[in-house]
């Protein structure tokens, strides 16, 4: 089987993979055909790919989470690489292969990083904060244990989201011994609260996004976890205009910085400007990391990157 991250323009192969994401499409010309947008997956990365010619038949039989063997080449298309599936089926038990062989999963085990998140919430010192955060987290402690960050940019893996928090706590104790005027307490819980809602935002099986939930689409998992907030103060007796719920409120809200990525407000506290930019931090060299793997050593250069400006990164060259 060849993995994702090993194919190279014009590599021709066969393989097993699981259909990420499907979305019928039809070609511009006339009259118009439909084909099949598809991202294949496997343990390795992920793929764009084309299957044209899509017949009615095909559209009744592939969805997304899908496992199916693939014949196809890989080529390159505006500076992409993307696959032309030639043949695609559905497996059968004969081929001996499983869905979970499939999965990209976060490099360390859910447990620990579920046991890093909760000792870290232990640790906030104001009694009211740490009782928002354990609220929120209590709440969807089961699906931190497999969600993944997002559907495609940062940590779209199992138990990426969870992931990204740890790392995010990592670096976010760092700065906070560098700059010991910041907040401790403010930042452990901005970081443990600014994507909880996620996990409602998103509806999400194995570490894969199928789609985005309704709350998700009308709300945004920005607003959803102000809101948590919120309903942790009144239902633990704790004063919805203190400043710490405020405070809170104001981490999350602005943690994505501008208004046109999905801000109401932009950061107003040293912690949030902290936040903001922990996260930008953590995300933006999980894409490089992700690009980097998926990407043959033979090559130089990776794909663009879409969340980083559409600019691919350069490999130095190992040292003979």
């Amino acid at each position: 089987m060849t993995l994702i991250n090993k194919l190279t323009n014009q590599d021709e192969f066969t393989g097993f993979y699981i259909l990420k994401e499907l979305e019928v499409k039809q070609t511009n010309g006339t009259p118009p055909k439909d084909y099949f947008d598809i991202v294949l997956g496997d343990s390795s990365g992920q793929l764009s790919a084309k299957f044209w010619d899509a017949s009615a038949t095909d559209k009744e039989t592939f969805f997304p989470m899908d496992l199916v063997k693939v014949q196809g080449i890989a080529h390159t298309y505006r500076e992409r690489l993307q696959v032309k599936i030639s043949k695609m089926r559905k497996v059968t038990e004969e081929d001996g292969v499983s869905i979970t062989d499939f999965i990209r999963s976060a490099p360390v085990q859910p447990a620990d990083l579920m046991h890093t998140i909760k000792q870290t919430l232990e640790s906030i010192q104001d009694e009211e904060m740490r009782t928002i955060v354990n609220f929120c987290v209590t709440k969807v402690e089961d699906k931190l244990m497999h969600y993944p960050a997002a559907k495609m940019h940062h940590h779209a893996f199992y138990a990426g989201l969870s992931y990204h928090m740890v790392r995010m706590l990592e670096l976010g104790e760092f700065i906070c011994k560098q700059r010991p005027f910041l907040n401790e307490d403010l930042i452990k819980a901005g970081i443990i609260l600014h994507d909880i809602a996620k996990t409602e935002e998103l509806t999400a099986e194995l570490g894969i996004v199928k789609e985005y939930s309704v709350q998700g689409k009308l709300l945004g998992h920005i607003s959803m976890a102000s809101n948590w907030i919120t309903e942790a103060a009144i239902r633990c007796d704790i004063n919805l205009h203190s400043e710490k719920v405020i405070c809170l409120q104001h981490m999350v809200l602005s943690h994505h910085n501008l208004g046109e990525w999905g801000s109401p407000v932009q950061p107003q506290m040293a912690e949030a400007v902290a936040l903001h930019f922990i996260d930008a931090m953590d995300a933006k060299l999980q894409m490089v990391e992700d690009a980097l793997d998926t990407t043959p050593e033979t090559e130089e250069w990776t794909p663009f990157i879409r969340g980083l400006e559409n600019k691919a990164i350069y490999r130095m060259k190992k040292e003979l």
